[in-house]
């Protein structure tokens, strides 16, 4: 790739990101997210990286395949569960686990003609309003997946909204312990923060997301600086350009930065067409040539703007970090 830009992935920080993950909850097995083709990285290229996980979540059908195929034999559990049917086809070749949350999926589960039951994970909407059964449905519909052939070994599974927060999980909780009231079963409900901050909610199966990939649940740096986890992709690019400005300049599309004084700029070979936040504003930061710095002006498709002041000795070809071990994605 003739083009300076590179992003860079550590797959031993991955693994030590699951280490770590696992002694918060030591008594959980771990449902390791893989969504979005794990969270940008490729999912083809971490997976064996996480391979002491107990099992794998995400969302894409195709992803669930390429895992199976690249020789995963463990657990797969679909977060979505299936969006159609006709689905439950590859489901039960590829023996995947199905999140069931709508009345629609009862029936097709009824009705599909499966080689062997699928395990299934009950959605419970305990307050964040995007999937899930109603808490004082649940229990009839745990009982009608209970009658049906099809199904398999069950769990309880829920999300939480606000698990960064302290007290961000007390009334979802007494919610789910309204729909779970008299049902033995296992229960799925810890992301990354309560996995983190909730040890009340580890229960059978966490599931940790973003904490892997060495960021926080909170967008906030400092709340897992002291976790030893770390970041896993680095994106680098390199100074294409140098503008030496007068005051009163503008930078960039929209002329939203404007020099109040004699500036050196440096123009970056990256932009939102390589993942960078197009909405990033100025004075997000960025490291040039090892010197923390910031961004000025809007992000181009492929080039951003860099004030070069704190570092004057940088030129065309400095290195520059976007985020990575030094630039939080956080930050």
């Amino acid at each position: 790739m003739t083009r300076p830009i590179l992003a860079s992935i550590d797959l031993q920080a991955l693994k030590q990101n699951l280490t770590i993950t696992r002694q918060a909850a030591p008594d959980a097995r771990v449902w390791s997210v893989v969504k979005a083709n794990a969270y940008g990285h490729g999912i083809e290229r971490v997976w064996n990286a996480l391979g002491t996980t107990d099992g794998f979540a995400m969302l894409n059908l195709e992803e669930a395949i390429t895992l199976r195929e690249r020789g995963w034999k463990g657990p797969i559990l679909m977060l979505e569960g299936f969006f159609h049917a006709e689905d439950l086809t590859v489901y039960d070749n590829y023996r995947l686990t199905t999140c069931v949350h709508s009345n629609w999926q009862l029936k097709a589960l009824q009705n599909a003609r499966l080689k062997a039951p699928l395990d299934v994970y009950l959605k419970v909407n305990s307050g964040m309003n995007r999937l899930g059964f109603m808490p004082e449905r649940v229990h009839t519909v745990w009982q009608q997946l209970r009658a049906i052939s099809n199904v398999g070994e069950m769990t309880l599974m829920s999300h939480f909204a606000e698990a960064e927060n302290p007290q961000g999980i007390v009334e979802p909780m007494r919610r789910i312990e309204q729909a779970a009231e008299g049902l033995d079963c296992p229960r799925s409900l810890a992301n990354s923060a309560a996995t983190l901050w909730h040890p009340e909610a580890h229960f059978d199966w966490v599931r940790p997301g973003i904490v892997l990939y060495g960021a926080s649940p909170s967008g906030q740096w400092q709340d897992i600086a002291n976790t030893g986890l770390k970041p896993v992709m680095t994106l680098r690019s390199e100074i294409i350009a140098v503008q030496n400005l007068r005051p009163g300049e503008a930078i960039g599309y929209g002329g939203l930065y404007r020099t109040t004084q004699e500036q050196r700029i440096g123009i970056v070979a990256c932009g939102y067409a390589d993942g960078y936040p197009r909405v990033a504003p100025s004075g997000t930061p960025v490291l040039v040539d090892g010197v923390r710095t910031t961004t000025v002006g809007r992000v181009s498709m492929d080039m951003l703007a860099v004030d070069l002041t704190p570092c004057p000795q940088a030129g065309i070809g400095a290195p520059v970090e976007l985020w990575g071990k030094e630039i939080k994605i956080d930050d």
